[in-house]
């Protein structure tokens, strides 16, 4: 039987990052904590804490990780049986990780529910949907939506449908970098909007239009959805925007630049395989709003 206050150490120390930090939040000396991580490493006869900065888990200890987080949720699921907790005094945390352009556009629907589930204290992690899978496998997130379909052992891959992006421009920003089309030379002049450093949709489309990678081209990052929309509009670049969010815009703002030419991005909500009640509903919850937009995506503007 494993120790439940060395599990709930060892995960602190997970969650904050460091000795010193986990020792503040749970109001004991940083001894207390090597000493509670020490004993459950010896229980398992396995290391399970890389001493880094910031501390980190080895593969072990992701796999006791996942076992910890399970263990917090079947609990509160049994705690709201036993003792309806109106109030939500007695909530689970638990975090999940959503690409930064589901969260702009059809990921709400499933979202709000859940910050109203007075049984949940939420956190949403964004990232990139090429990236978010290794927060599921370092076991900070239950779940984790990516554009990759192969599950890692242990989890399941649900998919939910295909995100679809249309590369745009102001019509004065194409009138002036454009005007002779959508040409290697014109794209070596224009600057890009891409999400950050990570995001390779942008390289990949390039590709797809011209047969071969264009490296340099000059290229402004811009982290945020919605404001990587509104410097289309404004013509500060031009950039692949999900067709999602171009349905609320005047179309006569905005130009597509090479309209056969849209990216499709399969993506998937990847979860634990054997998942606890409450994680249950929130999977059922992310594929039921995902269904409901993401199929008509490609038709939607």
């Amino acid at each position: 039987m494993l120790n439940r206050e060395q599990l709930e150490t060892f995960a602190t120390v997970v969650d904050v990052g460091s000795f010193e930090r986990a020792a503040l939040v749970l109001n004991v000396t940083r001894g207390a904590v090597s000493q509670r991580i020490k004993a459950l490493e010896e229980s398992v006869s396995s290391v399970l804490l890389v001493r880094d900065r910031p501390v980190v888990p080895t593969p072990a200890g992701e796999v006791l990780l996942r076992h910890v987080k399970a263990l917090r949720l079947l609990e509160a699921a049994v705690l709201g049986e036993l003792v309806p907790d109106e109030h939500g005094r007695n909530r689970a945390s638990l975090a999940i990780s959503v690409n930064a352009d589901s969260l702009a556009t059809w990921f709400p629907e499933a979202l709000w529910p859940l910050l109203h589930d007075p049984r949940l204290a939420l956190e949403l992690i964004t990232d990139d949907q090429d990236h978010t899978l290794e927060r599921l496998a370092r076991g900070e997130v239950i779940g984790c939506i990516t554009s990759e379909a192969r599950p890692a052992t242990g989890f399941v891959a649900d998919p939910l449908g295909t995100m679809a992006y249309r590369c745009v421009a102001s019509r004065a920003f194409a009138d002036q970098h454009f005007a002779a089309g959508f040409t290697t030379a014109s794209v070596l002049g224009a600057p890009a909007l891409l999400f950050n450093r990570k995001d390779s949709l942008h390289d990949t489309f390039l590709e797809s239009v011209f047969g071969f990678r264009i490296a340099r081209y000059p290229r402004h990052y811009v982290p945020s959805p919605a404001v990587l929309l509104e410097a289309v509009r404004t013509g500060a670049g031009y950039g692949l925007v999900p067709v999602l969010q171009l349905a609320g815009q005047d179309g006569a703002e905005l130009v597509a630049l090479a309209p056969q030419r849209e990216v499709q991005v399969p993506l998937y909500w990847h979860h634990w395989e054997d998942e606890p009640p409450l994680s249950r509903e929130i999977t059922a919850r992310i594929g039921a709003a995902a269904h409901r937009h993401l199929g008509a995506a490609a038709h939607a503007g």
